[in-house]
């Protein structure tokens, strides 16, 4: 017999749930049927698996030693360990400043992401343990493009990875971003689209009107400073799609600083040679929390600020665009 003992990791979702991750390899047919045979039992009753799991729920597993090693036998959960650089921890979630240059998940190169950081730093820090991985895996729950720096949040527990993730979804959490673009902008304007993305490529394109497969989009900008030829923006995403600020404001004829997908050749020239830039000036700089309560409460209205990479600071100094950052950066 196996005994577990719920956590706030795995409380708040369903008995069947937990069990398939507990029994990874095993059908969903068999756990149903040691439920009905109570050889899976719920707080020592018998279970019909829909039943919502809580904090100090036990759980037993009238198995086999070798039935339970079949069932539960999982690859190790990847992790790396590099130096991250936290705004912010709690026991429900993490705000972590991710630098350039840094998936912030899996893709196909297999290079470590900032998820597979993540569980390292959680990993060594004894907020999560190996036994715990089985069936909770702390993830973030917004994507920033591997060349886009900034605030990325993460959920360490299920409950703040779930309620993030819900205002994430709702659009409830602001999230502004600074960049440089092409051109002289001295108006704040919210621009609307419509964006279509090509997977093959990893790219997307921009529409003003509706075309088939195209999701509609909504960017706000506010110009901060410019010079001569370049101003310095704060951009709010109204929506979050793939690419969206460096496609939507390129299409706008202003095209982000670096940029090798969407800029313009001329402009990406005079950074790669004064500047050594090959990537996008674009930092995820704030994010700012609603009115809220429960397990989140604390955070009730916060804003937090994610301070910019030394390359974006230097450019902004030679290029006289400094003050204006400074004066505008709460």
């Amino acid at each position: 017999m196996k005994e577990f003992q719920i956590t706030d990791n795995e409380a708040g979702q369903r008995f069947d749930k937990y069990l398939a991750k507990l029994l990874g390899n095993a059908p969903k047919s068999f756990f149903y049927k040691m439920l009905r045979k109570k050889n899976i039992t719920l707080n020592g009753k018998k279970a019909s698996g829909n039943e919502k799991l809580k904090n100090g729920d036990k759980i037993k597993l009238f198995l086999s030693d070798d039935t339970f090693a079949k069932f539960s036998q999982q690859e190790q959960t990847a992790r790396a360990v590099t130096d991250l650089d936290i705004l912010y921890e709690d026991s429900d979630i993490l705000l972590i400043n991710k630098p350039v240059g840094m998936l912030s998940q899996p893709d196909d190169t297999k290079e470590p992401s900032l998820i597979e950081y993540l569980i390292g730093y959680l990993l060594n820090n004894g907020s999560i343990t190996e036994e715990g991985l089985r069936t909770f895996h702390p993830s973030v729950c917004n994507r920033l493009d591997k060349n886009t720096s900034g605030i990325v949040a993460a959920g360490k527990s299920l409950a703040g990875l779930q309620e993030l993730s819900s205002l994430f979804h709702d659009r409830t959490i602001h999230k502004d971003y600074l960049c440089i673009v092409k051109g002289i902008l001295t108006d704040n304007k919210q621009i609307r689209g419509y964006l279509y993305k090509d997977t093959k490529l990893n790219k997307v394109t921009i529409s003003k009107i509706k075309i088939k497969d195209a999701q509609p989009i909504e960017t706000r900008y506010e110009p901060l400073g410019h010079t001569s030829h370049m101003t310095l923006l704060r951009v709010r995403l109204i929506t979050g799609r793939t690419h969206q600020i460096r496609a939507h404001l390129a299409s706008e004829g202003h095209p982000l600083a670096g940029d090798m997908k969407y800029g313009q050749k001329e402009f990406n020239r005079y950074f790669h040679e004064k500047y050594h830039l090959n990537h996008q000036l674009l930092h995820a700089y704030r994010l700012t929390f609603p009115e809220l309560s429960g397990k989140l409460g604390t955070l009730s209205g916060k804003c937090f600020l994610a301070p910019l990479p030394k390359q974006f600071l230097t450019i902004l100094k030679e290029e006289h665009l400094e003050e204006s950052y400074y004066e505008n950066l709460e």
